[in-house]
């Protein structure tokens, strides 16, 4: 937590920041409806009303929560697919998932915004990040759509996997299975 005279000298903007990374760490325990914005504002060091005046509403922090995960995940798939010297930016992709998987706070969040996706709004966001992220690995792979579809439903059974704390599936064993599966040869 950062002292009090630190505190009151962030910007609006910094604030919105110190706030979502707690969010993000509490929504993934307790999901949208078993967390308590209350419980968040005492970590962040800062009132309830002040964490309203910043995000409107519990489910405007959550979204915002979505978006930082969507952006992580992205940002990842972009690093790699750039950075790729291989020729196979698809799987350059993957195996930069399999390590956004070793953190289990962003895991578990993405799991807490799918089961969030019983409200229309948030299944909404949820939608328009979800094919931003798709549209996003078709084009930066140029993978064939079947390859493209193969990769994001190996990431979802490593997600499972990784939730569950299956290494053979979601650690360095499940990777190489995972590349074969987008590749056609499991």
């Amino acid at each position: 937590m950062v002292p009090a005279d630190v505190r009151s000298r962030m910007t609006a903007d910094e604030r919105r920041e110190e706030i979502l990374e707690v969010a993000v760490s509490d929504f993934a325990q307790g999901g949208l409806h078993g967390t308590s914005t209350e419980a968040i504002a005492r970590r962040a060091g800062i009132s309830q009303p002040y964490l309203f005046r910043l995000f409107g509403t519990k489910k405007e922090l959550f979204i915002a929560c979505i978006g930082r995960c969507f952006d992580r995940t992205q940002g990842a798939f972009r690093a790699a697919a750039e950075a790729d010297e291989s020729g196979a930016p698809l799987e350059a992709m993957g195996q930069a998932y399999v390590e956004l998987l070793a953190d289990r706070e962003l895991l578990l969040s993405q799991m807490q915004t799918y089961a969030a996706c019983g409200d229309d709004e948030i299944r909404a966001v949820v939608r328009r990040r979800w094919g931003e992220l798709y549209r996003t690995v078709e084009r930066l792979s140029g993978a064939p759509p079947e390859e493209v579809r193969a990769f994001f439903a190996t990431g979802m059974l490593l997600n499972v996997a990784a939730a569950m704390d299956l290494p053979e599936i979601a650690g360095p064993k499940g990777a190489a299975w995972a590349r074969r599966v987008v590749h056609g040869e499991a």
